[in-house]
């Protein structure tokens, strides 16, 4: 099926219905949202689900999600990496600092579209706690460790993907507890000397492995959390856009490798609308619609030189991505600007 034309104030709510009553489906009574039935949870991932549940009007099984991460705080603030059936995956024991700060963005979208200030009340102490927690691992020129294990002990490098996620955290986190009154003026700074990392010391990321800029979130990441902007992200963009985006079929999540992936794809949509490129955001999603199975959930990605679509798997997260990048390009709910704009400067 193809995707509806969008327009500013027109959301396609029957052709997206089906992406919805999946996630309600996959989502658990406790409010826990794994990546599929059977599969495991992470709080990034469970998050972005539960963004998509907010912007569908679902606020109740959002409300739920959010309340399933207040239960599952650990007492330092943070998460695992990895949950099955409500416990740690003992194979994944590390805590990762984008993943917990994450709660922040999800707490303010939800805010945003809702109103609901007893809700924002209620997820401070859970988003104060957490970004607390982040900010332990932050370096002294900035940048902030990516991980750390089962003790505490940071794993002792930082990524700009993840970095970029976390940037965008402390703008919502520092958003919350102004609304409410509270002061966040050691969050303010933290953010800018994150800003300042990311933009001025590319030598404190990726230390001790590979570089990650073959990978798209790399690419993207640095316009959607709005460190790069204007003409700057415009330009940013172009520069790699024949590395990494296939026409036709959507955005790579390596540049050498031939798998395009619905989420990245979603992701760069409002990269590009961030930019100001709407009419390119409109096409890339456009292109999403064959990955959309009969049943309406999407698959995770497409390998368009054996031409399969892999792995097969149709994970929540995608379809929070997908009602995420719908959401920004019809200007349906009062969130759907929150990664279009950036509401606090350095």
């Amino acid at each position: 099926m193809n995707a509806p034309v969008f327009a500013a104030g027109v959301f396609p709510t029957q052709w997206l219905r089906p992406t919805v009553e999946f996630l309600l489906n996959t989502q658990r009574s406790s409010g826990e949202i794994p990546w599929f039935e059977g599969g495991h949870t992470d709080p990034w991932d469970h998050t972005e689900a539960t963004m998509g549940l907010t912007i569908a009007g679902e606020w109740s099984a959002a409300e739920r999600a959010y309340h399933w991460l207040a239960d599952m705080q650990l007492e330092d603030g943070s998460w695992w990496a990895c949950y099955r059936d409500e416990r740690p995956d003992e194979s994944v024991e590390r805590r990762e600092t984008n993943y917990v700060a994450y709660v922040a963005t999800g707490v303010w979208h939800h805010f945003l579209v809702t109103g609901d200030s007893g809700f924002l009340r209620t997820m401070l102490p859970v988003v104060q706690r957490a970004i607390d927690f982040v900010l332990q691992y932050q370096g002294p020129e900035g940048e902030v460790d990516w991980a750390v294990d089962s003790t505490g002990a940071p794993l002792g490098d930082a990524l700009v993907a993840g970095c970029s996620s976390i940037y965008k955290s402390l703008e919502c986190a520092i958003l919350i507890a102004e609304t409410l009154g509270q002061p966040a003026l050691s969050w303010r700074s933290a953010r800018a000397r994150l800003g300042y990392a990311l933009r001025h010391y590319p030598t404190r990321f990726d230390r001790t492995w590979e570089s990650k800029s073959r990978y798209a979130m790399d690419w993207f990441y640095p316009v959607l959390a709005g460190w790069v902007m204007g003409k700057a992200a415009r330009e940013w963009l172009s520069a790699r856009w024949d590395e990494f985006v296939e026409p036709g079929i959507g955005c790579r999540c390596e540049n050498h490798q031939p798998w395009a992936t619905v989420a990245e794809s979603c992701e760069l949509t409002l990269a590009l609308l961030a930019a100001g490129q709407r009419d390119q955001a409109i096409d890339l999603f456009g292109w999403l619609a064959q990955w959309r199975d009969t049943d309406g959930v999407w698959w995770t990605g497409y390998q368009f030189v054996e031409q399969v679509l892999w792995p097969l798997e149709k994970p929540t997260w995608t379809a929070g991505a997908v009602l995420l990048a719908a959401d920004a390009l019809a200007e349906h709910t009062s969130a759907s600007s929150l990664f279009l704009k950036t509401a606090l400067r350095d």
